[in-house]
């Protein structure tokens, strides 16, 4: 069986204005020794969980966060040397090609903490993927949200992975920043076809009270520059014009929210959207085994507490109800284009969905294709509503 492993690195330089993660600005001192609890918590799982993992093989490593690039390389280095220990792991090869690559190996970096020396390690190291956080090539709207990083950090950091041997680089953007226009809107996809990474993610902002910006926004205030928020839309319109500019330029439009050039999707997400198994290690991390799911304590220093005194990390487990799984089939294969194979879900879970799908289908928001039911491609920016109104 081939698992994905998650790990989790919370921290950040500054806390930004739209987050709404569970991440922290900490002291750098705490970086080693929360390096240490994961490589830990690594070897205890595995020792817990021998008879189990026994056929397990791992085929992809994510370390999200938070700002993993913050991680000296050689933690870095430590944590995927202990997965190789531990679990059947083939570690990528130096020279090898993105294509050619057993396992795809993610870090998620900012521009700012980008340098030729830690690239170079995070290469030797066993990395082939660079999730890179760019969200804006507007000054203004990375000022106003707190970023650390301006526009030609994006484009140094993306040159240093370029010329080091990064063959697959991932960037982030955001729709509906503070002092967005569709003017900088435009312009921040016409430098993301400049650079031409292999997949890029585009976000909506989320208004809610787990952000700052968020909270002051529902509240009428001014704070973070929450009376400039774009409507919904004017970010509706940018995100519908992303779609035909990527379109254009051969980005394949795979996931809601997600875009990549032949053969270079992300294969650690797709296990999340179709419902694979996953291990998550550190603070927060969440897991799934195709039966049972469970999480880590969300605060790093309880964490790091646990893994020291030998206790477990775990903060909540559940086993997946038939019910629970089946909500899970729709709403994450729906927001793959692809689509789901109604079919095979109408069997598996011995469910007939046609009375449920019929009026959204009647609507425009779905359709069925012979057993392949998906989003309607021009309604993608109202899916939430389509999937409440599927599962309601």
């Amino acid at each position: 069986m081939k698992f994905g492993v998650y790990i989790q690195v919370p921290f950040c330089q500054t806390k930004c204005t739209y987050c709404n993660f569970h991440t922290g600005v900490v002291s750098q001192d705490r970086y080693e020794p929360y390096a240490a609890a994961v490589c830990s918590e690594i070897g205890q799982t595995a020792a817990s969980t021998a008879a189990e993992i026994r056929d397990v093989s791992v085929d992809t490593v994510y370390f999200g966060g938070g700002t993993p690039s913050l991680l000296a390389p050689v933690a870095l280095e430590s944590i995927l040397d202990r997965l190789s220990d531990n679990f059947s792991f083939e570690r990528p090869k130096y020279q090898k090609s993105a294509q050619e690559e057993n396992a795809e190996i993610t870090l998620e970096a900012d521009p700012e903490t980008i340098t030729r020396g830690k690239a170079e390690a995070w290469l030797r190291a066993g990395f082939n993927r660079i999730s890179l956080g760019a969200q804006s090539f507007s000054d203004t709207e990375l000022q106003a949200t707190g970023r650390m990083h301006r526009r030609a950090d994006i484009f140094a950091a993306a040159t240093v992975l370029r010329e080091v041997g990064f063959r697959n680089i991932s960037l982030d953007l955001i729709a509906g920043l503070p002092h967005q226009t569709r003017e900088s809107w435009e312009e921040s996809i016409e430098q993301v076809l400049r650079i031409r990474p292999e997949h890029l993610s585009i976000y909506m902002l989320e208004i809610d009270e787990g952000s700052r910006l968020g909270k002051e926004s529902l509240a009428g205030g001014k704070r973070y520059s929450a009376t400039e928020i774009p409507t919904d839309d004017s970010m509706a319109e940018f995100y519908d014009s992303a779609c035909v500019r990527l379109a254009a330029a051969g980005h394949e439009h795979y996931e809601i929210s997600n875009w990549a050039l032949a053969g270079m999707r992300s294969r650690h997400n797709l296990k999340y959207w179709q419902r694979q198994p996953y291990l998550g290690f550190g603070a927060g991390a969440h897991s799934f085994d195709g039966v049972k799911r469970w999480s880590n304590v969300h605060d790093s220093a309880q964490y790091v507490s646990c893994i020291q005194q030998g206790t477990s990390p775990r903060e909540q487990i559940e086993t997946v109800t038939s019910a629970q799984a089946l909500e899970e089939e729709l709403f994450l294969g729906l927001r793959q284009l692809e689509g789901i194979d109604l079919e095979r879900i109408e069997r598996d879970y011995h469910v007939n969905l046609q009375t449920r799908i019929a009026p959204l289908a009647q609507q425009g928001l779905l359709e069925l294709n012979g057993k392949r039911l998906r989003l309607a491609t021009d309604r993608l920016t109202v899916s939430n509503e389509v999937f409440v109104e599927l599962l309601g």
